[in-house]
């Protein structure tokens, strides 16, 4: 028998269930010949959503360009502009230097977390969270150590249960404001407590904001470096994904503020490993100086007849009328994350619930412990499809449901 080849023993407690089994499984099904409404991933191009006219010429004008490798920290005119944005809101100390251009926030977040954790170390991480920073945590040999966010106070990140699980191990504290899945848009004092505990215990901040743009009725979105201010090491990772609908551009950036001095040694390594990988895709790069210096398209999605805010308003009404179903208002971002009563819908396996829901009606969700949250009684629901395809969807849940019910 020939040897057996594995995946490396570093993969052992990495997952990214967003696009994991419940996916496979949607893809065996599309191959049967049946067709799948993907409600699981927030890529709004399949949904109709498509780039500003202005971005899409400023890349095929740079093509020209963009043939050779950039900078490795990303284009002089992208970081300007980034460092231009920040400096706008309130951040006057962001300079060029100051900011790294990545192939989504996704690389980012991997390449800084490896700059910065060694073996052991614990990074607070929000429960519910966004899978792919406990699988980052976890591969650059930290350990995820997730804080509670009470669903009771609209999902805000529990502030004492934060305290709580500080440790002589704990690094770095992990911020995802506006929230995946829940919605939730923290607000100035909350963003001001997460400062206060890292300026406390002496943290770093990882402050994931790509969803800042996405906010609905008045919610103000507060960067968390404003509050981390010069003594509070802090990473801001934002991008054009989701307010530009350019996910497959791959156009994001880090922007580190605070006492930089002291952390020379750490920012040669986020150095170090950006010169690794080469350089940023140039040709997404060219878009961000448009974007940032355009016309907001944004802007008309986000109020009422704008097709984020009624979708979103539709799907959080429509799950609340199914018996057995809460789910808190989202104020920002793409998703909404329903609870099922355990008392009338007792599941053991979340998983194994929406593969059911997936193969009974031909809907993917992502189950909600596959964005660690720690009970199997909720389920991520993306709200990007038209305001008729998304009731014949919840129509479709609630049907499936209704024989689910204890």
């Amino acid at each position: 028998m020939r040897r057996q080849i594995f995946q490396s023993r570093k993969l052992a407690d990495v997952r990214y269930d967003v696009r994991g089994p419940i996916l496979v499984e949607a893809q065996r099904l599309e191959a049967e010949g049946h067709k799948i409404l993907k409600l699981n991933i927030g890529n709004p191009a399949p949904f109709g959503f498509e780039a500003p006219e202005g971005i899409q010429a400023a890349m095929i004008h740079t093509l020209g360009e963009s043939q050779g490798y950039s900078d490795s920290r990303g284009i002089y005119a992208a970081r300007t502009a980034v460092a231009n944005y920040y400096q706008s809101h309130g951040l006057t100390g962001v300079g060029v230097d100051d900011v790294y251009i990545g192939n989504g926030v996704s690389e980012l977040i991997s390449m800084i977390l490896q700059a910065y954790t060694d073996n052991g170390d614990e990074i607070l991480v929000p429960a519910p969270d966004y899978p792919l920073w406990t699988g980052a945590v976890t591969l650059s040999g930290g350990k995820a150590v997730h804080y509670l966010c009470d669903e009771s106070n609209g999902w805000n990140p529990d502030l004492a249960d934060i305290e709580a699980k500080i440790t002589d191990r704990t690094k770095a504290l992990v911020v995802i404001n506006p929230n995946n899945p829940t919605g939730a848009v923290y607000s100035e004092d909350i963003v001001k407590g997460l400062a206060e505990i890292a300026r406390r215990h002496e943290l770093v901040l990882f402050s994931d904001e790509i969803y800042e743009k996405i906010l609905f009725d008045g919610h103000v979105h507060h960067h968390t470096a404003t509050f981390a201010g010069d003594d509070v090491l802090c990473i801001t990772f934002s991008g054009l994904s989701k307010a530009y609908q350019v996910c497959g551009y791959r156009a994001g950036w880090a922007v580190i503020t605070g006492p930089k001095d002291i952390a020379a040694d750490f920012i040669e390594g986020i150095t170090l490993l950006a010169n690794m990988r080469m350089c940023a895709n140039v040709p997404g790069q060219q878009a961000i100086q448009t974007a940032l210096g355009g016309y907001q398209s944004i802007d008309e999605y986000i109020v009422p007849g704008g097709r984020f805010y009624d979708q979103s308003k539709l799907a959080w009404k429509l799950l609340n009328e199914i018996p057995g179903v809460s789910c808190v208002e989202p104020q920002g971002a793409l998703y909404v994350f329903p609870r099922l009563d355990p008392d009338v819908y007792p599941i053991e396996d979340d998983q194994a619930f929406v593969i059911e829901l997936l193969r009974a009606k031909k809907i993917l969700v992502t189950h909600g412990t596959g964005f660690n949250w720690p009970h199997p009684d909720h389920f991520r629901l993306v709200a990007l499809p038209d305001t008729s395809v998304l009731t014949e969807a919840i129509g479709r849940i609630a049907s499936f449901l209704e024989t689910k019910r204890a």
